[in-house]
Parts: structure tokens; C-alpha cells; sequence
């Protein structure tokens, strides 16, 4: 350290100076080549752009004008990305549609001819007042027979049935009965080659889908389909034929929620194995209810059918009386006249015997009020009425419970036919 202290000693003499030992670093590629000049390059970029999307606009218009030659194919562009839909037609089979397919020829639907005279030139002109639907359920002989409901063929002096395919041939009403709705009808079986298969209504289970088909509104609707449940079973519902305000009868019916309007009436009411098991009758129209459409069971149906194709008639069992409800009475009368306990309140009036009658040889008098007949309890003439006709047949013996001057006293008829009381 003392030699760089000391200044040097003669002129020719310098210090010497150590250099730091030098260390060899790792040689490093660096690339010297010379960067090529920039030149103005904008022109050409444009005339590369411009030709790009000349190109492009001549493939698009290709393509299109390609497209317009195939008609099955629809084309749908959305925004930049061109995004392309074709209609496939799917061939879809469910049950419901090979039931409905199978089944639907045997729907027609039936309007009611009736003459209708002209006020203002005194002139009669045939003319349709009504329609509805029917099932054709046999064929035999040449002929095919449907079944309707009678008020879809009431008072009809003409009907005409029209088929599923559009046919129309004349139809003959061979019978009717008003208690139960029912009619059938008979066609030349020439046009007919599908009959539909009874079923049970009594196996029909609540919730258990059923398919209505018929000809609602009229023929414009032919053939309509609608589906639903059974929503319930064994209904009763109060008719009055003669709209007096007094219920005549109570219909035994099926209740469902597939659709049923005016103009189904008589159609088929069928499960999902393609059994009739009702004949559509009717809908409640209040106009808080929706979804309460009725059919007439099956199984109740299929004695009417017989006896209506085989007599035109349905033979019920009579006793040749006419009745009146004891609740139309006033207590007083039915104290002072009738001489009835005061615990009798419910019963049936017979207001007159007929002669020669089942009544009359058993000894049925004026004013005897029927309690109880083969020991079941009579409340009114809809109960007595559906015990007559549903329980009992020609020929039958009945015992019956009836006060007479206030004393209870039995009697025992043989029933006869007739479509009275």
C-alpha cells in the first residue's frame, strides 16, 4: 500500500497499477444482422381488404341462390354467426294415437231431420234441428247399429249419418228410452268396416284415463278428440223431463274432466285399450263449474241396447198407478187426510188406481202412502222409480209397506209390463 502513497520517483518511472483478474463470462448469441428498412405499406393492405371481401360477398350470394332451389329446407340467420334450421318431419306414435286411429271410424255423427213449416209462405221444408254423435258397436246382417242418446234423435222425422271420412247415408231410429238416454240406430253396413268392443265400466278405476271422442258444436268439429280421468263413479244426477221444476229421475252416470260440449252427446267415451265404456250424455254448464262432463256407463247401457234392437222398446216392470211425493203435501193435510204419524215424513202418494192392474188385483187403495217396498226405505218417486225399474222385472213379485188411514199394512203384487208407474 505504501508504493501508491509515494509519489513517483523520476519521471520515466510509473506506478504500476494491478488489474482485477478478469473473469470469463459465458458468450452470449446476440444477433447483429442488419433490420430491413420499413417501407410505407398501407395500399396494398387496402387493396387486400377491398378484394377479401369482394370474395366473400360472391360466396355468400352462391350459397344463397342454392338454397332457393331447395323448397325443403328453411334457412334462419341470426346475427353474425348464420346459424341454420331444418323442418324434419318426425313420425310420433303414442297410445293415444293408434286408440284414436283405430277407433275413429267408428264415431259418426247424426242430425236430426225434422219438417219445419215456413211462417210467411206456408211452405214445409225439411231441415236440420239438431245433431249429435253415436258409436257404431255391431254389424250383422247387412246392417250396422249405433248407439245415440235420445235426445239426440227426439222427435226426428229424418236422420242422417255422416262418417268419419265424410259419407253420409240415411239413418232408421229402431228404438228409444227416454229414462236412460239411450237410442239406437240403424245403417246400411255397406259403408262400415270398424265396430267398436264393449268394455267394463265397472273395472274403470278414479284417475284412470279415458279419450272422448265426437262431433262437438256440430259437424265443423267432426271427429274432435279431447283426454281426461275418471273423476268419479257412480254419480247421480237429477233430470226433469218435463221441466215443471220436479226431479223425474236420477241418471246414473260416470263423471270425467275430458272435454265434452254440445254436439258429443252419444259419442264414445273409450279407455286405453280402446273399449267403449260410456256413451257421452252431458256437461254441467254452471258458470262456476268447469271440467264436469258425464257419460251413461257401459254396463248399464248394454240391457237398454238389447232390448231396443230387439223390441224398439225397453220393457220395464209397472204397477198402474199415479204418484205424488208426500213432501208436496202440507203437514196439516197429511195429519187431518192421510192420518199419517207425526214421524212419517217421507213416502209416496198413490192418487189414483188404474183398472186392470197389477195395483188394483193386489188391492192398492186412493191415498195409501208407500213407505218401504222388499224392505227397502222409499223417500220419494225417484227412489221408488229407479227400484222398479232397476231392481225388479217382469213377472217379479214386490212386497210393499203403505199406511192406510193411519194404520201400516203390507202388500204383495205381481208386477207387469208397462212404462208407467
Amino acid at each position: 500500500m505504501d508504493e501508491f502513497n509515494q509519489g513517483p520517483r523520476n519521471e520515466e518511472e510509473k506506478p504500476i497499477i494491478h488489474e482485477p483478474e478478469k473473469r470469463e463470462e459465458p458468450m452470449r448469441h446476440i444477433n447483429r444482422s442488419p433490420q430491413p428498412k420499413r417501407r410505407g405499406g398501407f395500399l396494398p393492405a387496402l387493396f387486400g381488404a377491398i378484394l377479401g371481401g369482394l370474395l366473400v360477398w360472391i360466396l355468400m350470394n352462391t350459397t344463397a341462390n342454392n338454397d332457393k332451389g331447395s323448397p325443403l329446407v328453411e334457412r334462419e340467420q341470426s346475427g353474425v354467426d348464420n346459424l341454420t334450421s331444418e323442418r324434419v318431419s318426425v313420425d310420433i306414435n303414442t297410445d293415444v294415437t293408434d286408440i284414436v286411429g283405430q277407433m275413429a271410424d267408428t264415431v259418426v255423427g247424426i242430425t236430426n231431420l225434422q219438417t219445419v213449416r215456413n211462417f210467411w209462405s206456408s211452405t214445409e221444408t225439411t231441415r236440420e234441428t239438431g245433431s249429435g254423435s253415436g258409436v257404431i258397436y255391431k254389424k250383422e246382417g247387412g246392417k250396422a247399429y249405433i248407439v245415440t242418446n235420445h235426445h239426440v234423435v227426439e222427435n226426428a222425422e229424418g236422420l242422417e249419418i255422416t262418417f268419419d271420412n265424410g259419407t253420409k247415408v240415411d239413418g232408421k231410429l229402431v228404438g228409444s228410452d227416454m229414462w236412460t238416454d239411450l237410442a239406437v240406430v240403424e245403417i246400411d253396413g255397406k259403408h262400415v268396416n270398424t265396430v267398436i268392443q264393449f268394455g267394463d265400466s265397472d273395472a274403470l278405476k278414479r284417475g284412470e284415463t279415458v279419450i272422448a271422442i265426437g262431433n262437438p258444436l256440430g259437424l265443423g268439429f267432426a271427429g274432435s278428440v279431447t283426454m281426461g280421468i275418471v273423476s268419479g263413479k257412480d254419480r247421480s244426477i237429477p233430470i226433469d223431463f218435463d221441466k215443471d221444476g220436479t226431479v223425474d229421475w236420477q241418471a246414473d252416470v260416470l263423471q270425467t274432466d275430458a272435454a265434452i260440449n254440445p254436439g258429443n252427446s252419444g259419442g264414445a267415451l273409450i279407455n286405453l285399450a280402446g273399449q267403449l265404456v260410456g256413451i257421452n250424455s252431458m256437461k254441467i254448464t254452471q258458470e262456476t263449474v268447469e271440467g264436469i262432463g258425464l257419460a251413461i256407463p257401459i254396463n248399464i247401457a248394454v240391457p237398454i241396447i238389447k232390448d231396443l234392437e230387439m223390441t224398439g222398446t225397453v220393457n220395464r216392470p209397472t204397477m198402474g198407478v199415479s204418484l205424488m211425493n208426500l213432501r208436496d203435501v202440507p203437514s196439516s193435510q197429511q195429519e187431518q187426510v192421510l192420518k199419517l204419524p207425526k214421524d212419517v215424513t217421507d213416502g209416496v202418494i198413490v192418487t189414483q188406481v188404474l183398472r186392470n192392474t197389477p195395483a188394483e188385483v193386489a188391492g192398492v187403495k186412493q191415498y195409501d202412502v208407500i213407505v218401504e217396498m222388499d224392505g227397502k226405505k222409499i223417500e220419494d218417486m225417484v227412489g221408488l222409480r229407479k227400484h222398479l225399474y232397476n231392481e225388479k222385472e217382469v213377472g217379479d213379485l214386490m212386497k210393499m209397506k203403505v199406511y192406510r188411514a193411519g194404520q201400516l199394512i203390507e202388500i204383495e203384487m205381481e208386477l207387469k209390463d208397462g212404462n208407467t208407474f
